[in-house]
């Protein structure tokens, strides 16, 4: 953890929250075939949002950050978890469930609202409104 000083004082870096345009309507999957593996995978919401803007919006790393607010770097890690998450869901049987992490839902007036990624504006995709 990066830390830096305010007169004196050590203090943590203030957490950087990511940027999430919509929630998931559906947050459970798991098998059909009535085989139940206990085990659950539990995916965050942010990791959620990066597997939507990249794998279903076609956006590339940089435009995922730019669209979140968070670093490319930072992007590229959380992509990299979604995926393994995904695939020990679908390899193991397991339930995923997509829940928690560190975002704040778009309020719809950012800079990108509204545009490709921006999962608020679309008809029916999000509760809150």
């Amino acid at each position: 953890m990066l830390t830096f000083y305010i007169r004196g004082k050590i203090m943590p870096r203030p957490k950087k929250w990511r940027k999430v345009c919509s929630l998931p309507e559906i947050n459970r999957f798991g098998p059909l075939n009535g085989e139940f593996n206990d085990e659950c995978v539990v995916m965050s919401v942010d990791e959620y949002e990066t597997i939507r803007l990249i794998d279903l919006e076609g956006m590339k790393q940089e435009e995922c950050s730019e669209q979140m607010n968070i670093a490319r770097t930072t992007v590229q890690g959380i992509y990299d978890a979604a995926r393994k998450k995904i695939a020990d869901s679908l390899v193991n049987g397991k339930t995923l469930i997509i829940e928690g992490g560190e975002y704040r839902l778009c309020d719809g007036h950012g800079g990108q609202c509204g545009k490709m990624g921006c999962g608020r504006h679309r008809g029916g995709r999000n509760k809150e409104e």
